[in-house]
């Protein structure tokens, strides 16, 4: 089943275009990732899907149903959840306060009840603490972290924090932007590792952007290639390393043999 389907999507701010009749399938629990050059509209993509911004043309479908009229904070609802190129965190709170703000699409109880912490609002806030401690937190390997100002932790451990604060939301459909951006070897590795057991753990349908071509091509089940704004190719990482458009993309060579590699 096609979980999100980008139908012919066009954006512009102005004079430039940061999407140009854009279509990318993510399925029923498969990682696809979005590559492509700085600049080639991957984020804006993203922004589309998430309903930050609203594009100009084409259409946006979730589990079959149009979803361009609908509101960010309903998204989420819905079950999309995204992480974002430039870490989002609250400074000012721990760790463990920053993943519940999570589950605000998990919770019914009223203001007065919350604010006052009685009746439904406790028995959902007890709840909410165990089944983080079950499915997230050991999940995520975080426990040791849970107590901690998220600022005073070092940047590969607060991706995971905004990692764990996604997956707290139960989502149908995971938007990773640049998950392991910044990140050391051994942190990429991790962040790799948890990805892969998200989708193989609750049948998440992930869709990535990333530019390690490294990690995209051993994770993904699918990639789509953006340059401008365009799409140039789109099939499995095997499919797409061999596409001379690609090649050239990245590269600037029309050699079809040359390897694709890693972009800043």
């Amino acid at each position: 089943m096609t979980v999100l389907r980008i139908d012919n999507v066009s954006l512009t701010f102005g004079g430039v275009t940061a999407l140009d009749s854009v279509s990318v399938a993510a399925e029923q629990g498969l990682i696809t990732a979005v590559i492509g050059p700085n600049g080639a509209g991957k984020t804006s993509l993203f922004n589309v899907v998430s309903g930050f911004y609203w594009p100009q043309a084409g259409s946006v479908w979730f589990e079959g149903k149009d979803i361009g009229g609908v509101r960010p904070h309903r998204r989420a609802y819905l079950g999309i959840a995204r992480t974002f190129q430039n870490i989002a965190l609250f400074h000012g709170m721990t760790v463990l306060d920053n993943i519940k703000l999570g589950a605000h699409t998990q919770l019914g109880a009223g203001t007065l009840a919350a604010g006052l912490y009685f009746g439904k609002a406790r028995r959902e806030e007890l709840a909410l603490r165990a089944r983080l401690e079950r499915e997230i937190i050991n999940f995520l390997e975080i426990d040791h972290i849970r107590h901690k100002p998220v600022n005073e932790l070092s940047y590969g451990l607060q991706k995971r924090v905004e990692l764990a604060r996604a997956l707290v939301m139960r989502p149908k459909l995971l938007l990773l932007d640049e998950p392991v951006a910044g990140m050391n070897r051994e942190e990429k590795e991790d962040m790799a590792r948890f990805i892969l057991d998200v989708r193989a753990e609750w049948g998440t349908t992930i869709l990535l952007i990333d530019h390690d071509m490294s990690m995209v091509m051993d994770i993904s089940d699918a990639v789509t290639v953006l340059n401008f704004g365009r799409r140039i190719a789109s099939g499995t990482p095997a499919e797409v390393k061999a596409n001379p458009d690609v090649i050239r993309a990245y590269l600037g060579d029309s050699s079809a043999a040359a390897p694709l590699r890693k972009t800043g």
